[in-house]
């Protein structure tokens, strides 16, 4: 498994890193600038660590990738096969449970509960069902 880079290649990776931060940023302003609360700096957190947790797994990658993680190679797209069908069928569940929380989540939304937390709620259910799929499938594959 190499993971030696030609230079296009690492010129690509930082422009799109790039184009990346730049609509990240963005995004987080407007909605700074006019959605409710304080939606845009809970956005703007998420993505930083979103931005500083894939580049972590890259450089865990691209520098030792005999203690990466599956997960790590997975993300990076530079893993085996198994690395690759194990974050797929991960991402396989959380596709299909996707419908029913979201489903579950509108009707709550309708019975009166309150919209941004029930969706802040939504998240983390599809964070954790990932999180768990991925788990499961890694220890039985």
């Amino acid at each position: 498994m190499s993971t030696e880079l030609t230079l296009k290649q690492k010129a690509f990776a930082v422009g799109l890193f790039l184009i990346a931060i730049a609509v990240l940023v963005t995004a987080g302003l407007l909605l700074r600038e006019y959605a409710p609360g304080n939606m845009g700096n809970g956005f703007l957190g998420g993505a930083g660590l979103a931005v500083v947790a894939s580049a972590v797994a890259l450089w865990r990658v691209v520098r030792r990738p005999e203690s990466a993680s599956t997960f790590e190679r997975g993300w990076t797209q530079s893993g085996d096969e198994r690395d690759d069908a194990v974050l797929t069928r991960a991402l396989a569940v959380l596709g299909l449970l996707a419908l029913p929380t979201t489903g579950a989540a509108a009707i709550a939304i309708a019975l009166g509960t309150g919209t941004a937390p029930t969706l802040g709620i939504l998240m983390f259910v599809q964070i954790g069902v990932f999180a768990a799929a991925f788990v499961v499938i890694n220890r039985r594959s």
